[in-house]
C-alpha cells in the first residue's frame, strides 16, 4: 500500500483513498459513491469503470460525488 487516508469532510461523509503499488485503488465518499479497481458504485448502482489515468479517476470520482449531492473540500 502507498498510501492511504481517511478524511472528514464538513458535511459529515468520510473521504477514503487508497492506492496501491500495482495501480490498485479505491476511493469512496461515505456510502454514495465508491470507485475500486475497474468498478464504480454511485447510490448502490454498480457499473464497471475504465481506468485510464489518475487524473481522469479523480475527475470522473469529483464528478460523481457531486452529481450524488456530495461536496468535496471542505474538511472538518
Amino acid at each position: 500500500m502507498l498510501l492511504r487516508e481517511r478524511v472528514l469532510l464538513g458535511d459529515g461523509a468520510l473521504l477514503e483513498i487508497e492506492l496501491g503499488a500495482a495501480l490498485e485503488y479505491m476511493l469512496r465518499y461515505g456510502r454514495l459513491v465508491e470507485y475500486a479497481n475497474g468498478r464504480r458504485r454511485v447510490r448502490g448502482r454498480e457499473l464497471p469503470y475504465e481506468f485510464r489515468s489518475v487524473e481522469q479517476l479523480r475527475y470522473d470520482f469529483e464528478r460523481d460525488v457531486e452529481a450524488a449531492g456530495g461536496r468535496l473540500g471542505e474538511s472538518a
